[in-house]
């Protein structure tokens, strides 16, 4: 061996030893100026909410500034790609529902970017399944009788949403795919006038969030017939499954996770990872976050990495089955 190479060699492994041996001393300096999340929905929605409670606790525990920005637009992807564009240093991470990273880029027939590759998976925060309401007056007053009602009446049911792409429309094709039923989605801008237009009878169904839907069904407005999770929920303890309704396997929630560019140090993903578990396990925010139907999740980076690629390839499969997509 020459000299040269010698020489090479050399400066190469001293190099690699001088990045593994800073590595945990970035993730202890870290961070050393403020962090900014992007949230791509609109503020005071479910996200946007607890984007800014876990951004309060970091910052308490962190010492610096954690800014929650919100880019709306595309289905959530224009943050989405934001993200995805950031150095990967830590300073700009990404809280988004799945519908944004799960659901969105399938749905496109130019992806913006793929959320398996080009986004560095943190954890999931929470998962809040939803529940089903309908009008009072709707013929079906459990899981089993509204889905043996709308396959005896094929494309007359009517599904609202709060847009394509959203957890109510995304279910509406799961169970049009899983249950062999044909209804009609009807999308609104947002889950309030979906909520608003059930409650008036110009709707029939609506997969609500549990803290939007059941104030509607306490005071009487709606009737409510099923619930996604895997267990009941505590806001709403009377309302059974899916499981339980009919034994169909189908569990399904909005969760919310945390995401980076790709390629970030995994010392520094490890630490957000913890110090997120942290703040989440404080008494009074996990209060919080289960009293607004949040169930909190805090899985590992490799649990969540595992768990998104099982989600992406879940409602792939609905998207192609039922031949979605938007422009």
């Amino acid at each position: 061996m020459n000299t040269t190479r010698r020489t090479l060699i050399a400066a190469g492994i001293s190099g690699l030893i001088g990045v593994l041996a800073a590595t945990p001393s970035v993730a202890a300096s870290y961070p050393d100026r403020p962090v900014k999340i992007i949230v791509g929905l609109a503020p005071g929605g479910g996200t946007d909410t607890l984007a800014r409670i876990v951004a309060k606790g970091l910052s308490d525990l962190w010492g610096q500034s954690v800014v929650v920005e919100n880019r709306t637009g595309a289905s959530g992807t224009i943050a989405g790609l934001s993200v995805v564009n950031s150095h990967p240093d830590g300073y700009t991470l990404l809280i988004s529902p799945q519908t944004s990273i799960a659901v969105a880029p399938q749905l496109f027939a130019k992806p913006p970017y793929d959320p398996l590759k080009d986004l560095t998976p943190i954890t999931v925060i929470a998962s809040s399944p939803l529940v089903l309401v309908t009008r009072p007056s709707f013929p079906a007053n459990n899981f089993k009788e509204f889905v043996d009602y709308v396959r005896k009446n094929p494309g007359k049911v009517t599904f609202a949403s709060g847009g394509v792409g959203s957890s109510p429309h995304m279910i509406y094709e799961l169970l049009k795919a899983q249950l062999h039923m044909q209804g009609v989605h009807v999308p609104y801008r947002g889950e309030q006038p979906a909520l608003t237009a059930v409650a008036a009878g110009q709707v029939d169904v609506l997969f609500a969030n549990i803290p939007s839907g059941m104030p509607f069904v306490l005071d009487g407005r709606l009737k409510a017939l099923v619930t996604t999770g895997a267990k009941r929920s505590p806001l709403a303890t009377k309302v059974p499954t899916i499981l339980e309704s009919t034994g169909s396997h189908i569990v399904t929630a909005t969760w919310n996770a945390i995401y980076g560019p790709a390629g970030m140090p995994p010392a520094i993903v490890k630490k957000i990872n913890q110090d997120i578990a942290k703040v989440v396990n404080e008494k009074d925010i996990r209060t919080r976050l289960i009293n607004s139907g949040n169930d909190p999740v805090l899985n590992t980076p490799a649990e969540f990495k595992t768990f998104l690629k099982s989600e992406y390839d879940r409602w792939g499969s609905v998207i192609k089955t039922n031949h979605l997509q938007v422009q």
